[in-house]
């Protein structure tokens, strides 16, 4: 039997990833180190200072480096530290649609207005007609001959 055969078998066998639910939801671990690397640096942590008044923790990107790590790179993949990954970003996406969610000012819509679609009013229409889109547009549609740009190349020394 050769090595390859015992791979083969092997990884089919015993290597077999448990999948997560909302394991979509964890990135690269790439981009766990940058925002970790972005959140230490001098410039970030000067901007922290200058709009909060202090420094941002930025142990969680760490941690979230860590067990993205421990997730991806494993023969088996730890699922403890994917979980947590996973309860990490839930979180992040919470804080970050708190305002939307807490937002009373305005009314949330269902459906799109019923007059969406209505034609746009004539000055618009007018203020249109001799853009460079609607010129574009003409010449997709055929309506227009296409124009060859002429570009010259003429240098005076």
């Amino acid at each position: 039997m050769s090595n390859k055969d015992e791979i083969s078998e092997n990884s089919s066998s015993s290597n077999i990833a448990p999948t997560l639910k909302n394991a979509w939801s964890i990135r690269s671990c790439s981009l766990y180190k940058d925002e970790y690397d972005n959140c230490t640096s001098i410039k970030a942590r000067f901007h922290q200072y200058f709009v909060d008044g202090e420094n941002t923790d930025c142990t969680q990107w760490k941690t979230d480096y860590d067990n993205c790590i421990a997730y991806e790179e494993s023969e088996r993949r730890d699922v403890t530290a994917g979980e947590a990954i996973i309860k990490s970003e839930q979180q992040r996406r919470e804080t970050r649609m708190k305002a939307h969610y807490g937002n009373t000012t305005w009314k949330k819509r269902s459906s799109p207005p019923d007059d969406w679609s209505k034609p746009l009013p004539e000055w618009l229409t007018k203020r249109y007609e001799n853009s460079y889109l609607k010129l574009k547009q003409m010449e997709l549609e055929g309506q227009l001959p296409v124009e060859k740009e002429s570009k010259s190349y003429c240098t005076i020394m």
